[in-house]
């Protein structure tokens, strides 16, 4: 009897050994991969892709083979152990070791290594089992995930929580540091993902960066500020610059303008188009989803009162995955420019983390998101060219030789007069001290 139990038991671990080298090998199999296969004609890839279609299903069917598979193994081996011993705490100490050793290497370490290795051959082989398998179980691996879904504190997962994000982005970091990837495919990889958690208000131009023009200007005075700031869509504003009425584009300019030269001393507002109005709340990716399908490349962000908070393009949605895209009319001003000595030189619009990041520090601020915002706050007023503020930094962080840091607003440009660059110098802490020490005058 002992040894009937024995058999059961191996030929358990077997099924869970097989079931294991299915998750792995799908985990790794991705549907461009079955098409490929597919194309090639290799044996049973229409049965892999069937499986790659809807990965998610089957990768549950094997997960609940292999635990059943396991639990059932667990208790044979159990059964067995009380069998054989005489005193019941010996038997499951030896069934628990037995079961755990069993468990981490025929179960948990060598499956996943050969369908780590081999993971097309290996999805192959599991797709062959995995499709009657799925028709046989139906629904019960999603009713067993509701239920657990049911006992979670919080929102689970719909189909399951075995292939999350974070194990996406782990894949992807690892397929980089084995060369098969780019480290920027590996950044535009993960901006993708970041993309679904950027909201609007973190990618648009800000109201007080918008080039505009009033409905009761010209055709003509539009062409000109539109050839002069290299900008081929412009918002038209209403009452005030907080009230944007519409958009002019570039094209319909000279078309109206190549048709009739008469047509120069229209309303600038017999050219614009519709606007289209988003929350600053609003999820960029769907954003971008959303423009793609109605054929719309901007759009005006309004804020929780109503106003104006900016624009966005598709190209500023586009620029988190690709990076900065910049063409004959952009001038862009380098982020950071490092000027020696702890020094740099860096843009207003600059976040305050990446600020940080120059000094080994983590900064943080509750009410701004910008170095110029940051100044704005210390000085506690607008900022203007040679206005100098001084951030403390606490004596317990990671920078003890530094004080602070000494931000020194720079050049101003536009209509407002409103300050591009700020120029950032550490205050050591040993300058601090002497300057503390110096009496009054």
């Amino acid at each position: 009897m002992t040894g009937q139990l024995i058999v059961g038991a191996v030929l358990l671990v077997v099924v869970a050994w097989l079931a294991a080298c299915a998750e792995a090998g799908l985990a790794r199999t991705t549907r461009f991969r079955a098409e490929e296969a597919l194309r090639s004609g290799r044996r049973g890839a229409a049965k892999l892709m069937a499986v790659a279609e809807d990965p998610t299903r089957y990768l549950n069917v094997a997960l609940l083979v292999r635990v059943a598979s396991e639990v059932a193994a667990g208790a044979v081996v159990t059964y067995a152990c009380v069998r054989a011993f005489d005193t019941t705490w010996e038997a499951l100490v030896i069934a628990i070791g037995v079961m755990v050793l069993v468990s981490y290497v025929a179960v948990g370490v060598s499956p996943r290594t050969i369908g780590a290795q081999h993971p097309l051959s290996t999805a192959t082989v599991a797709a062959h089992v995995l499709l009657p398998l799925a028709r046989v179980m139906g629904p019960v691996p999603q009713l067993l995930i509701l239920l657990g879904n049911a006992l979670t504190p919080g929102k689970g997962f719909r189909k399951g929580p075995f292939a999350s994000e974070a194990e996406l982005r782990a894949l992807v970091d690892l397929a980089e540091k084995e060369s098969l990837i780019e480290d920027e495919e590996r950044r535009m990889v993960h901006s993708v993902f970041e993309l679904g958690d950027t909201l609007v208000r973190e990618v648009m131009v800000p109201r007080t960066d918008l080039v505009t023009i009033e409905r009761f200007k010209t055709i003509r005075q539009a062409l000109t500020l539109a050839l002069r700031s290299g900008y081929s869509r412009i918002p038209v504003t209403g009452e005030s610059e907080d009230d944007i009425v519409g958009i002019v584009y570039l094209k319909d300019l000279a078309r109206k303008t190549h048709i009739s030269r008469d047509a120069e001393a229209e309303l600038v507002s017999t050219a614009m188009r519709p606007a289209a109005f988003v929350p600053d709340t609003k999820n960029a990716g769907d954003l971008l989803r959303e423009m793609q399908r109605e054929r719309n490349h901007v759009a005006v962000v309004v804020d929780e009162y109503g106003g104006t908070a900016g624009i966005v393009t598709i190209e500023d949605i586009l620029e988190e995955i690709v990076g900065e895209i910049t063409d004959e009319y952009d001038q862009e001003l380098p982020p950071v420019e490092e000027l020696g000595e702890g020094r740099y030189r860096v843009t207003a619009r600059l976040d305050i983390g990446d600020l940080g990041e120059l000094y080994g520090l983590q900064l943080d601020d509750e009410d701004v998101e910008t170095v110029g915002g940051l100044l704005a706050k210390r000085l506690g007023r607008v900022p203007i060219a040679g206005a100098t503020a001084r951030m403390p930094l606490p004596e317990e962080g990671p920078r003890p030789d530094l004080a602070g840091l000494r931000l020194t607003a720079e050049s101003a440009a536009g209509r407002r007069n409103k300050i591009v660059t700020v120029l950032v110098e550490p205050v050591a802490a040993e300058e601090e001290a002497v300057q503390a020490e110096q009496p009054a005058e």
